[in-house]
């Protein structure tokens, strides 16, 4: 069985669907259930319909596109990823997961190979927390990880739930339906951009993931006293932004504390009320994420982040709430999907190293109901989420060869 990628081809679509965006090129825009998005589906859909794929759709707009194998009641083996796009963010991201698995499936189909375990190429709805603030809503659901029930709760910043939302899109389904059946895949290995830097730094083509860090979220709200910048006397002060520097330092240091490379925390947001230059901030909002491979490690940083506010709190006379948005476990890749990796990387001659994903994608949350592994390949400087996203042809090409080997293994 000789395996051959277009590469050609491959290129054209990531260029085709990273023009059908919200943002003008080389800048990326596509958020879930906007009309960028739904555009992106369909063009998606019809690409695997030209493949002879069966595609079905699910009531949170998961994607499922099989190639039914000649035992079609048995597990099957997943791939895929994401194509939604953060503002202002590159056309790699998720795509080449998506692409990709679709070139590795064709490539499978040129080469006359048949699978006896069906191979089902997944697009996950909300792989990026835009719109509600959650990440992987798609494979948080099909997992079980996010309930129905919870789901139905999710607002957009302009108040619009979740279900309003996927309905104005034409997904009607009660969304208990999407949670998948125990057994559903015997295997799931995603493709992706490493997103960091150091696969082109070390000249490797490949990076197998053999772990993914566990993401936690809190959102932190901080409430002082305000008044006018130039007759309130600093003793008298209760400023909440002040309050939420120290916080935003703490978070820092709690992060440095740990002592491994693996833990990190950072706030991303800081929204201060009213926001002019000559009123004491009175109300600041702060959003924190924090990551580690280690559950205990993680647990123990966010022990320290809640000790940290307390102090706060207490010194600087403010207000301080805090709210769990979500704590995910970490996930560990499967041995036989690792080693199936390994050994189609031998198989072509391709280097390669074990990698830890510091980032986090739908595979972590995959991993709760079927193994999972990851494949990672090179992008330019490290770059992600933003315009200058870059990943070589040959870098994809390597990567789907390796996928399609790896998909034909699993599934044989």
């Amino acid at each position: 069985m000789k395996i051959e990628v277009d590469r050609d081809r491959l290129s054209t679509e990531i260029a085709e669907l990273a023009s059908i965006s919200e943002a003008e090129p080389p800048a990326v825009t596509r958020i879930v259930f906007t009309l960028a998005d739904l555009e992106a589906r369909a063009w998606f859909i019809r690409r695997c319909e030209k493949a002879g794929l069966a595609v079905r759709q699910d009531a949170i707009g998961n994607i499922f596109a099989r190639w039914t194998g000649s035992e079609p009641n048995a597990p099957a083996v997943g791939t895929g990823s994401h194509i939604d796009a953060i503002p202002n963010a590159g056309k790699y991201d998720g795509v080449v997961g998506v692409l990709g698995g679709l070139e590795a499936i064709r490539a499978l189909q040129r080469s006359g190979f048949r699978p006896k375990h069906s191979i089902e190429l997944l697009v996950f709805t909300s792989e990026e927390p835009t719109r509600f603030g959650l990440g992987c809503l798609g494979s948080r659901m099909l997992s079980g990880t996010l309930s129905a029930e919870a789901a139905r709760k999710l607002l957009d910043k302009e108040g619009a739930s979740l279900e309003q939302v996927r309905r104005i899109a034409g997904y009607n389904a009660p969304l208990e339906e999407v949670k998948l059946p125990p057994g559903y895949y015997q295997a799931f290995a995603e493709l992706h951009i490493e997103q960091g830097p150091l696969l082109e730094q070390q000249g490797i083509p490949l990076g197998i993931v053999t772990q993914i860090a566990a993401p936690a979220s809190l959102r932190i709200s901080v409430e002082g006293a305000g008044g006018h910048a130039g007759a309130v006397l600093m003793p008298d002060r209760r400023d909440a932004l002040c309050a939420a520097a120290e916080l935003i330092l703490a978070v820092e240091d709690s992060a440095r504390a740990s002592g491994a490379l693996d833990t990190v925390a950072t706030v991303g947001i800081c929204e201060v009320f009213p926001g002019a230059v000559n009123s004491i901030p009175s109300r600041v909002h702060l959003t924190v994420d924090i990551r580690d491979t280690s559950l205990e490690r993680r647990d123990a940083v966010m022990r320290a982040i809640a000790g940290a506010l307390q102090t706060i709190q207490t010194k600087r006379q403010v207000s301080v709430q805090e709210q769990l948005v979500n704590a995910d476990a970490p996930a560990q890749c499967a041995p036989a999907i690792v080693e199936a990796l390994r050994e189609s990387c031998l198989k072509h001659e391709l280097p390669n190293i074990p990698m830890v994903s510091r980032a986090y994608h739908d595979s972590l949350f995959m991993s709760r109901i079927a193994p999972v592994a990851m494949l990672f390949i090179p992008c330019r400087n490290g770059y992600s989420h933003r315009p200058d996203e870059y990943a070589s042809p040959g870098d994809i090409g390597r990567g789907v060869l390796v996928l399609a080997e790896t998909l034909a293994t699993l599934a044989a």
